[in-house]
């Protein structure tokens, strides 16, 4: 089983998510082209895409989606909000509706030999999720754009083998930062994005022994800088109530437009 970033932060993400049967992609926020040059370093093309995985209607995460599916005639699966939400942002083009396959929270989708389970976030968008994706007893989770975390959240992404974890911003620098007023209360929301101390603190609370990579994800351009985020995660584990250490895994920061290293999971 394989993870790997393909682009992750503000200005868009796509993530991908395969074994050796399955290939999956989670959200195409940035343009067709840039998504087969990804798919290319991976030893892949558009064609061996089995779905793709929206989690929210935002263009950081849908703006590549019309061009992907209706070349490739790749099935979209999300959920039913988000599907409506979808079909009226403008830009995409038109999408057959015999693309769209609605999922639900909690309900899992068996796609070939993965095995995908969305979860509830909290974000202001029409109704977005999380993924968790299984592969036999590997698993993986694709978690980013939420204001808050609660007990149900650090359930389900107890037990991964990698996780992509939103760090979105440093809150000093956002609140002194050039965003409008209402932005900068957006993003501070319990329906905006995971701060860098409130990405270490979720962290802490899912560390165990099995877990191999975190990948730190959708940095904020203008509010967050990689060494930032990577520091202030480790420091909040290194502090937190949990009997580990940041320097005991594998923690990496997820780049904008590059890939990041390749997670295979044994």
């Amino acid at each position: 089983m394989r993870l790997c970033s393909i682009a992750s932060g503000s200005s868009g993400n796509c993530i991908y998510v395969g074994s050796e049967a399955t290939h999956l992609l989670v959200d195409v926020g940035i343009s067709g082209k840039r998504t087969e040059s990804g798919l290319r370093e991976l030893g892949l093309t558009g064609r061996d895409i089995d779905a793709i995985l929206i989690t929210h209607e935002h263009s950081d995460h849908i703006s590549g989606l019309g061009v992907m599916a209706r070349k490739y005639g790749i099935p979209v699966y999300a959920t039913a909000g988000t599907i409506r939400a979808i079909k009226k942002v403008n830009g995409l083009g038109d999408l057959d509706d015999g693309l769209f396959h609605e999922i639900w929270e909690d309900r899992k989708l068996v796609l070939k030999d993965l095995t995908v389970n969305p979860m509830h976030i909290s974000h202001d968008a029409a109704q977005p999720v999380g993924f968790r994706i299984s592969y036999g007893d590997k698993k993986v989770a694709i978690c980013t754009d939420l204001g808050i975390y609660n007990d149900y959240t650090v359930e389900c992404l107890k037990g991964m083998d990698a996780i992509l974890l939103e760090a979105n911003h440093d809150v000093n620098m956002l609140q002194v930062g050039p965003y409008p007023y209402y932005l900068k209360q957006r993003i501070l929301s319990e329906r905006g994005h995971l701060s860098n101390e409130n990405s270490g603190r979720l962290l802490s609370r899912i560390l165990h022994d099995g877990l191999q990579t975190v990948l730190l994800g959708h940095l904020s351009k203008e509010n967050n800088l990689p060494e930032l985020a990577y520091e202030s995660v480790r420091l909040e584990i290194n502090m937190g109530d949990n009997p580990y250490k940041a320097g005991d895994f594998d923690i990496r920061v997820a780049k904008r437009s590059e890939l990041s290293p390749v997670v295979r999971i044994a």
